[in-house]
């Protein structure tokens, strides 16, 4: 087993947690309003109403703006692979690597090349090449999100590789494996599509509050009809495309899914539990993640069809997980550290006969791992083989449960709130219903609550792996001081709050001065 400082463990985790949530504060709005954008110059230049591009330069400069402070923490982001997961690094960063590279050659050079037109190519560069700048900028915003979302999605389902035992690291053997994979797919659209939600709701509060201010009137309708129907489009792919990733989740990741539903015993015709309160109470005494629910209302056989497609399907839960089920087929916790053990086991004996200079049995273990028998019955658990306590593997019920049922209740509001947006503008009854710009106003923080639910839940849900059974986080892990990590978490969390503090009033002030006239004046 392990010897690590648990406190290291955990503030690592803190300060990733910290820099992931902040960048994801600015990455969603960058995606859906890029494409926003885009959309806004295309009818410019079909149509040639000068309207269009005095709106399309409003929301450009408005992405501008959280676009430059989004690299910026996005750049630290990948760095703390290096300075704080440097095991993992190692283990995996052939595969790893490559997506981040590409993203880095491709994408972002795709980002930083055409973005200078789309700002600085007004009336220098033809209408139609200057609309090429601005979908490439978008796609290319998109591309990064996919470069990345394909090494997280590869991290909660390993595909595409072999371990090899004379480096004792992963190596890629099919790239378009690992870039195909469903886990990768569906967390590509599930991701992107609710940056779009996000930057349609962002697009619709911020023209409601000029329609109360009784300014810009015309410019704010355009906005909410654009916004309105892309994110009426986009909250439908996002619950299509989040059923997919659930279901994605029940096959390679049980113990997550049973998590967010609380489903500590596993049945046939599972229940959804659609609304539940968790208590302080312990479902099980021997496992202090294991809560019970005060209240819950609780939907029959439907978990058992999102995850299985089938109404009476067997959905094991976290207490199968730990002690197995044999009636299902469900291995346990502790067969699967046996196993682990034995692999850890014999690679460290591959490691010694090979320092021995033993050919004969350096060739013989390398065989023996190499086998596709003991990759599918021995390797697959490697991981487990760190864990000391089988109730580690249980991931934090409440956190889980909570992320999950917020993000869905609120995408469910998001999508009658697209609904009404669209209908009262259409019907121009939108400057009358003051209540509803007042909600709109306030939905833009609903948002961004529901985009760090679904982050929360993908990552805090799978723990304690960094790598699907294959290395736990505390396996992951640099050996440094806890006190170094410390003083950059919290040097970090006032970087990060002030460029925050920075961007929002930045956007504030942009805001107020509202779009401007080709003259360069602001138009009440």
């Amino acid at each position: 087993m392990l010897e690590l400082d648990a406190s290291l463990v955990d503030w690592s985790r803190a300060q990733f947690a910290l820099t992931a949530m902040y960048h994801w504060i600015f990455v969603p709005l960058t995606l859906g309003l890029g494409i926003l954008v885009a959309i806004m110059e295309t009818l410019y230049v079909k149509s040639g109403n000068e309207e269009w591009k005095r709106i399309t330069k409003f929301w450009m400069t408005l992405f501008g703006i959280n676009f430059a402070i989004g690299v910026a923490t996005g750049i630290i982001l990948e760095f703390e692979f290096g300075t704080n997961w440097s095991n993992y690094s190692w283990f995996v960063g052939d595969i790893f690597g490559a997506p981040l590279a590409i993203e880095g050659i491709l994408a972002f050079f795709m980002e930083s090349t055409f973005i200078a037109i789309m700002f600085f190519g007004w009336n220098k560069v033809s209408k139609k090449f200057h609309l090429l700048s601005t979908w490439l900028t978008a796609i290319g915003a998109n591309l990064s999100a996919l470069w990345i979302l394909v090494a997280n999605g590869w991290m909660q389902k390993p595909v595409g590789m072999v371990f090899n035992p004379e480096t004792a690291r992963m190596e890629m053997t099919n790239f378009w494996e690992v870039l195909f994979s469903p886990m990768a797919v569906h967390k590509f659209l599930h991701t992107t599509s609710s940056g779009f939600v996000l930057a349609a709701i962002f697009m619709i509060g911020i023209s409601a509050w000029y329609i109360l201010k009784g300014r810009n009137i015309v410019f704010a309708r355009k906005s909410i009809v654009v916004a309105a129907v892309f994110g009426f489009v986009s909250i439908i792919y996002t619950i299509f495309s989040g059923d997919s990733s659930a279901r994605d989740i029940a096959h390679h990741q049980p113990m997550k899914f049973a998590a967010f539903e609380g489903l500590y015993n596993g049945s046939e015709g599972a229940g959804l539990v659609a609304l539940g309160f968790i208590s302080q109470n312990q479902a099980d005494p021997s496992n202090e993640n294991l809560k019970d629910f005060a209240v819950k209302i609780e939907i029959p056989n439907i978990l058992s069809y999102m995850a299985f497609l089938n109404w009476d399907a067997f959905v094991p839960g976290v207490n199968d997980l730990i002690r197995g089920n044999d009636k299902y087929g469900v291995l346990g916790a502790e067969e699967k550290i046996k196993r682990g053990t034995v692999a850890i086991e014999k690679l460290t004996a591959y490691k010694d006969a090979k320092k021995a200079g033993n050919t004969a049995a350096t060739d013989s273990l390398k065989t023996e791992i190499m086998s596709k028998d003991f990759q599918n019955n021995y390797f697959k658990y490697f991981g487990y083989g760190y864990i000391a306590d089988p109730h580690t593997l249980v991931p934090s019920i409440p956190l889980s449960f909570y992320s999950f049922h917020i993000m869905v209740v609120l995408g469910g509001y998001f999508l009658f709130f697209f609904l009404f947006a669209l209908y009262f503008t259409l019907k121009g009854k939108i400057h009358k219903k003051r209540k509803f710009l007042h909600i709109a106003i306030w939905t833009i923080p609903l948002a961004y609550i529901a985009s760090q639910a679904g982050w929360v839940l993908a990552e805090a849900g799978r723990q304690p792996w960094v790598i699907q059974d294959l290395m736990p986080t505390m396996a992951a892990v640099t050996k440094i001081s806890t006190s170094a990590v410390q003083v950059t978490f919290w040097l970090f969390a006032v970087i990060f709050t002030t460029l925050l503090i920075a961007e929002i009033k930045i956007m504030m002030r942009q805001i107020k001065i509202g779009p401007k006239t080709e003259g360069g004046e602001s138009h009440v």
